[in-house]
């Protein structure tokens, strides 16, 4: 197999291995490794009973899920059925759908809770329109399947992209009972276990305290304030209640740990996690951020919330009512982006490979050493040469004793030798032939290293140098790489359909 072909096959398993874990895996880590129902790993229940399903039988698990917001018309200011809101229409809603089925289902909720903005732009969409996007928010969460009524109660709450604020609610009424006809009551309550959850249509009092459609708010609210009762309360709220400016939201932007009452709201598409004053003490309050990635959040998320199934002992802390963990999605953002890389990287890589591969590097490296290893060789013959040919005579001299010494004197003109004759001479230059001998070798060993390196390029015959046209070889190059292309392509791109498809196809 050619190195070119080695670097394909392995270009075409990374691009497999990023598909699978990018388009299916990363959707199962929070439920394989990342989150946990936190009434499992909570060290402050005292030994609940746990039955054969794994969990503790003391709490009940509820899903929270905030901001959908799926993308219409009013989204990007593209025109309705247009192919750019199509596509993009298609992976935001492909996306949430992966993350309930691979990453909140799985965990088995007894209850899921929205909490608001199901739409982006619902009270300014048609009733078609708006009957479209109810459609598409029933496939993306399941909530046409019958895995959904017969084991799962899903509770909603109404946010400002559904119905608007109290001004748009009394100029548009319409807006209100198309949202009540399907999702029911804005202002109600339930229980959960023993812990009893209390949802507020927080549109029609922010920053309104008169009118018909605040009143009914208020009158709700009044009522549920005055019933005392034993039971610990989860408020529920789209919009966050009053915070000052830079409050701080915690490093993580959640805690498992909370009072005995708690407030859960929407709306921010960020998590922050709040404490209010308030005359019974104090109350945490949890802002969960969307579950899309398009909202401007790039960690999307969402909670998991276990509520207590049995009455509050004595010895048992207030903080055993409720317990929640803050769910991390995967980054589909940053997906997208190494998407892009990968693919820069290998046009880069088939373009830039050559055509033998390492090897080629290898032997052209060992080539350069053995050529300074001649040079070398050949300066120290040279300088040896030199000491030969040095301009010198020797003179006998006679000691004392009668015995004869070689005594050897440098001359100032250049004794002319009988070995100098094939000498070349131009001006005051000469070259002797010991000299022409080194170039002569090192011409040779230059020589030797490019003809290596050019049979390591091709094995098989090439044509002359004079003949190649580097037009030719970029064309190569590139019909070679459109080629590789191909092969990655053909491998890659029907997995990544057949996982597309898998996904959104109903279950």
């Amino acid at each position: 197999m050619k190195g070119h072909e080695k670097l394909t096959l392995l270009l075409c398993l990374i691009w497999t291995a990023t598909i699978l874990y990018g388009e299916m895996f990363s959707f199962y880590m929070p439920f394989l490794f990342s989150c946990s129902w936190p009434h499992l790993s909570s060290s402050s229940s005292s030994n609940p009973t746990m039955n054969g399903k794994g969990y503790a039988a003391d709490y009940v698990k509820v899903a929270v899920i905030a901001d959908p917001q799926i993308m219409d018309k009013t989204s990007l200011r593209l025109p309705s059925k247009s192919l750019a809101l199509e596509f993009v229409q298609f992976y935001t809603d492909l996306f949430m759908r992966r993350a309930f089925f691979s990453s909140i289902l799985p965990f088995k909720p007894e209850v899921i809770l929205f909490l608001g903005d199901y739409f982006d732009g619902g009270p300014y969409l048609s009733d078609d329109e708006w009957q479209e996007s109810l459609s598409r928010l029933k496939h993306m969460f399941g909530l046409n399947t019958e895995e959904i009524h017969s084991t799962v109660k899903v509770y909603h709450l109404p946010g400002n992209h559904d119905i608007g604020y109290a001004t748009l609610q009394s100029h548009k009424p319409e807006v209100v009972r198309r949202y009540e006809k399907e999702f029911g009551s804005r202002n109600y309550r339930f229980m959960v276990g023993k812990v009893e959850f209390v949802a507020v249509d927080a549109q029609t009092v922010d920053a309104n305290q008169e009118g018909s459609v605040a009143s009914a708010t208020w009158d709700f609210v009044s009522n549920v304030s005055s019933d005392r009762q034993l039971h610990p309360r989860v408020l529920l709220s789209h919009i966050p209640l009053y915070r000052r400016d830079w409050t701080d939201c915690g490093p993580h932007r959640g805690s498992p740990i909370i009072n005995q009452v708690i407030v859960l709201s929407g709306h921010d598409h960020d998590q922050c996690t709040v404490i209010h004053e308030s005359k019974g003490g104090p109350v945490t309050e949890y802002t969960l951020g969307t579950i899309s990635w398009q909202q401007g959040n790039l960690y999307p998320s969402f909670m998991l919330l276990s509520a207590r199934n049995s009455p509050l002992s004595n010895t048992s802390l207030p903080e055993e009512a409720v317990l929640t963990r803050l769910c991390f999605l995967p980054m589909q953002t940053h997906i997208y982006i190494w998407y892009i890389v990968l693919f820069v990287l290998t046009i880069l890589s088939l373009l830039l490979w050559p055509t033998s591969g390492l090897s080629f590097c290898y032997h052209r490296f060992d080539d350069m050493v053995e050529c300074v290893r001649k040079l070398i060789n050949i300066y120290r013959d040279e300088t040896k040469e030199k000491n030969e040919d040095e301009n010198c005579e020797y003179e006998m001299i006679w000691g004392a004793d009668g015995s004869m010494h070689l005594v050897k004197k440098v001359l100032t003109q250049p004794v002319t030798r009988t070995n100098d004759i094939g000498a070349v001479e131009r001006g005051n230059a000469v070259m002797r032939a010991t000299a022409k001998k080194s170039v002569n070798q090192l011409t040779e060993v230059c020589l030797s290293m490019e003809t290596n390196a050019d049979s390591e390029v091709d094995p098989k015959k090439l044509p002359p140098r004079a003949s190649k046209s580097k037009a030719k070889v970029v064309i190569k190059r590139f019909v070679r790489t459109f080629r590789m292309l191909i092969l990655i392509a053909a491998v890659n791109v029907p997995l990544y359909m057949m996982l597309l498809f898998k996904d959104w196809i109903d279950k």
